[in-house]
């Protein structure tokens, strides 16, 4: 999860982890992890962006990752950290 902070959603500017995109993590017994993650709208066009960043960020840490898009349950502001409120807070959304 450490290294998925440095993983920015490209429209919002703040990283995944603190918009609470992030559903879970799982390695299995091959070193390869599976992240779990929604986006904040179902129709972004970014996704290949985002696991090109999740794949940097996780490189040496992991033999391989795939990410599952989940939509289930959906992304809500509510599943925003406090930290991920001052970073929006800061960059003048209203949360």
């Amino acid at each position: 999860m450490e290294a998925l902070l440095d993983v920015v959603d490209p429209e919002l500017g703040i990283d995944v982890v603190n918009l609470g995109l992030i559903y879970g993590v799982h390695i299995d017994e091959g070193d390869v992890a599976t992240i779990d993650m929604t986006l904040t709208s179902a129709a972004c066009p970014l996704t290949d962006v985002i696991e090109d960043q999740a794949r940097t960020a996780t490189d040496g840490l992991v033999q391989d990752l795939r990410i599952n898009w989940v939509w289930m349950p959906p992304w809500g502001p509510d599943k925003i950290t406090p930290d991920g409120r001052d970073q929006l807070r800061a960059l003048g959304f209203n949360v």
